[in-house]
């Protein structure tokens, strides 16, 4: 079996690269620059890389043309809401009109691998408190030029399944955290600032953004194993959520970690790390996801945060 991941080397992408390995998969991906190649240690030489900016039509397309993937991975993308705030057409070229590229090629190439778009829970937007737990049906009103191109590429997605017949799977993934994740998210930032402190590179004083939002955390170690099973046992054409279905405050998040350092730190709210329409709550209900698949999260949060900041000790 031969899969293709795009955005190989990223947070999610390498996780899920482990996995399929170890499924037995022959896997191949892109990726934009070799930055993040650190995330593919251990087995980088059982995996075929391939340099590809997925705005490139051509580029994309002859990769798949060499491979004949079975199954597609689709995770490249701007993720980052603040770097899509300043650059919103790089965010639109790369998020939507990449996964356009995608779908283009294998009608070109008349192949039609199973293929797993992934969306994100972002797509959802400032939600009302009598849509939570958020679940497939609720409309969608994103808020960023991150959560409109994800869900113009979602409806993009459900276009090519209806008028091409091409076997798209749709994911909309809540918060997922763990080693390897960039530190311009909330809990690797957090932890990398613990570590910078513990080991006296800066002074114990974190600079934090919103605490009093509440968000649906997922361990990545569990989010790709969810990503392979919607590809085995999901419905082309469908959406699904995955999440825990729980919530957690940000403030309840940094308290936990700062439960698991010895260092006396110091908390400021920095404005800079504020968003202008910043969602009070997202809590997912992923319950048709499960009812398809039997998938639930098994990592502990616990573990999870214990897990990267040992990730911010050992790299540091």
């Amino acid at each position: 079996m031969k899969a293709l991941i795009t955005g190989i080397s990223g947070f999610v992408g390498s996780y899920l690269v482990e996995f399929l390995l170890n499924k037995g998969y022959e896997v191949f991906g892109t990726f934009y620059d070799k930055s993040t190649f650190s995330n593919l240690d251990g087995f980088i030489d059982r995996i075929i890389l391939y340099q590809c900016d997925i705005r490139n039509y051509d580029s994309l397309k002859k990769i798949m043309e060499k491979n004949q993937p079975d199954e597609i991975y689709h995770l490249a993308a701007i993720s980052f809401v603040p770097n899509s705030m300043k650059d919103p057409k790089l965010t639109f070229d790369t998020n939507l009109y990449g996964t356009l590229n995608l779908y283009q090629a294998i009608i070109e190439l008349k192949s039609n691998p199973k293929m797993l778009f992934v969306g994100s829970a972002d797509e959802y937007g400032i939600v009302n408190e009598n849509d939570l737990p958020i679940n497939e049906n609720c409309p969608l009103r994103p808020m960023n030029p991150y959560s409109i191109s994800k869900a113009s590429a979602d409806f993009l997605s459900y276009t090519y399944f209806k008028n091409y017949n091409l076997n798209i799977i749709r994911a909309r993934p809540f918060n997922h955290i763990g080693p390897r994740q960039s530190p311009e998210f909330v809990c690797s930032s957090f932890a990398k600032q613990i570590v910078e402190i513990e080991k006296g590179l800066e002074e114990p004083i974190m600079k934090v953004g919103n605490l009093e939002a509440k968000r649906d955390f997922t361990d990545v170690r569990d989010m790709v194993i969810a990503y392979w099973l919607a590809m085995q046992k999901g419905k082309t054409g469908e959406v699904y959520n995955i999440c825990s279905g729980r919530t957690v405050q940000i403030k309840e998040l940094l308290n936990n970690l700062l439960k698991l350092s010895s260092k006396k730190i110091n908390i400021i709210r920095d404005s800079k790390r504020m968003r202008p329409s910043d969602n009070p709550v997202l809590q997912g209900d992923c319950s048709k996801f499960r009812k398809s698949t039997g998938w639930k999260p098994e990592i502990l949060f616990d573990k999870t945060l214990k897990d990267i900041l040992e990730y911010w000790r050992k790299i540091l």
